[in-house]
């Protein structure tokens, strides 16, 4: 019933401070921010497919969506040559990936976006008065009770029921949380104290299923925009998730997700798993550093919450049983069960693999050298600093550069997803027409390219499939148009 492929691909919002401006205002300098992005020319983002108010439970939310004006939308707006989105979501610098067939392809892109970023913020420094400095975070909250986001995007079979997705799904998106975790010191959002805890998210959910991304977040998010054809497609939109540095916790985070969605899509996975309070559930599992405090099931006795990923992954065991070996998905649930297992004896045994726990690693070693409280601004300090993109600042990024932290990317595959679109997905049409036809582009979204070509009305190229407009299928294409007009002819004769 699934489908045979896996689409994905994530929305990461920025942390954004200005060291030495005292009227801080985030929209501004986030605009600022991205507009110190080199692009050449003005491509505006089409905002046609734009409907953040369907709910995936069958209605319709009566607001208005409001479009921003041309020259706004050119402020707010990069289309990048890889395939990706750079722009200003409320207050925050957003990157999305385009999208991606793997999810080492994903991490490649995500930590491309980080790189584009910092390149954007020497841009921008640059041009600051002396005494000012841009400073980027990729975390999820500022300190002070405010949260930002990390989505996570998931290409799913349209028949599947979102109720049974959301009911399969919720437990294991609440204790996915022991590795996938960003780690963070103290509570926020009037929730009850603790000194550390594992996600930096898990304080700001309110609802296990719901529209609204901002105040009433749900731990399963129902807006309904496929971006590709709505009669085969959904596109689940997790809001959940930390925003990770490790690259081990990212695979596992997207890699055991997949599974798990692919196993709901095909109608493999049957344990009840259900939490008798999931939202509860989640400040539970942040907050027990030992894993070891059980969960109050909907029915039966009391599960930790490395007892109930250990049964997703005997579930996702038997589903891989008869699939093809030496898959990424393999990989993934060979890593995911030596991950619990390591959890369960020693969690320090994952620093440099797990952000929370190479964080609070880092965080105890400082206390026990400096005689530190968890309350310290110092300890505060070093937890935003944890984040910071500066690769000659960030404290992660020290660690990377000590040999301390563990690869699965490559600096030279990273260097190529900057500027080069995933070649096994309709990105890769986008970001070479971007690249070769870019004067004569009007607008883009993830489903159309505008053209605008002189005195005739604007062409646009529809591509609802997401796996159409590959370098497979449209490089020929591509090189026997020497311009955009020769393209849309060839295109549409």
């Amino acid at each position: 019933m699934g489908l045979p492929h896996h689409i994905m691909g994530s929305e990461t919002e920025y942390g954004i401070s200005v060291v030495g401006e005292e009227d801080f205002d985030a929209i501004t300098n986030s605009i600022f921010l991205i507009n110190s992005h080199q692009t050449t020319t003005d491509v505006i983002w089409d905002y046609e497919e734009e409907n953040p108010y369907a709910d995936a439970r069958g209605f319709q939310v009566e607001e208005q969506f409001e479009v921003p004006s041309y020259a706004e939308n050119v402020q707010l707006n990069k289309m990048l040559v890889n395939g990706a989105r750079l722009y200003v979501d409320h207050a925050h610098p957003e990157f999305s990936t385009p999208e991606c067939s793997s999810v080492i392809e994903l991490i490649n892109y995500e930590k491309a976006g980080e790189r584009i970023l910092d390149i954007c913020r020497r841009n921008a420094n640059a041009t600051l008065p002396a005494g000012r400095t841009l400073v980027i975070y990729r975390n999820n909250s500022d300190q002070k009770g405010n949260s930002y986001g990390y989505h996570e995007n998931y290409l799913m079979d349209r028949r599947a029921p979102f109720k049974l997705i959301a009911e399969h799904i919720i437990p294991f998106l609440v204790t996915r949380q022991i590795f996938c975790g960003a780690g963070k010191v103290l509570a926020e959002n009037n929730t009850s104290p603790c000194e550390f805890q594992i996600s930096q998210r898990a304080d700001f959910f309110e609802v296990e299923v719901g529209l609204d991304t901002m105040n009433k977040r749900a731990i399963v998010n129902t807006r309904d925009e496929p971006h590709a054809d709505r009669e085969k497609y959904r596109r689940l939109h997790l809001i959940v998730g930390d925003s990770n540095m490790a690259e081990v916790a990212t695979f596992l985070k997207w890699g055991t997700t997949l599974l798990v969605l692919k196993m709901i899509e095909d109608a493999f996975f049957l344990a009840n798993l259900a939490l008798r309070e999931p939202v509860a559930a989640m400040k539970q599992v942040s907050r027990d550093l030992t894993l070891r405090l059980p969960l109050e099931m909907e029915d039966g006795p009391g599960m930790t919450a490395l007892d109930i990923q250990r049964e997703y992954l005997a579930h996702a065991r038997r589903y891989l049983a008869d699939k093809p070996r030496g898959d990424e998905l393999e990989a993934c649930c060979d890593r995911w069960e030596a991950t619990l297992d390591a959890l369960e004896r020693d969690p320090d045994e994952l620093v440099g693999q797990l952000d929370w726990v190479t964080k609070r690693y880092m965080l105890r070693s400082y206390q026990e050298k400096k005689g530190v409280a968890w309350s310290d601004p110092r300890i505060a300090m070093m937890d935003l600093q944890y984040h910071d993109l500066r690769q000659d600042r960030g404290l992660y990024y020290l660690l990377e550069r000590q040999g301390r932290v563990e690869r699965m990317t490559t600096d030279e595959d990273i260097e190529a997803a900057m500027s080069n679109p995933p070649e096994g997905t309709r990105a890769y049409f986008r970001g070479q027409c971007l690249k070769r036809y870019r004067d004569a582009i009007y607008g883009v979204n993830w489903g159309s390219i505008s053209f605008n070509l002189g005195d005739e009305p604007i062409k646009r190229i529809i591509m609802a499939e997401p796996l159409r407009g590959t370098r497979a299928h449209v490089e020929g294409l591509l090189n026997a148009s020497a311009t955009a007009h020769d393209l849309v002819k060839n295109i549409t004769r």
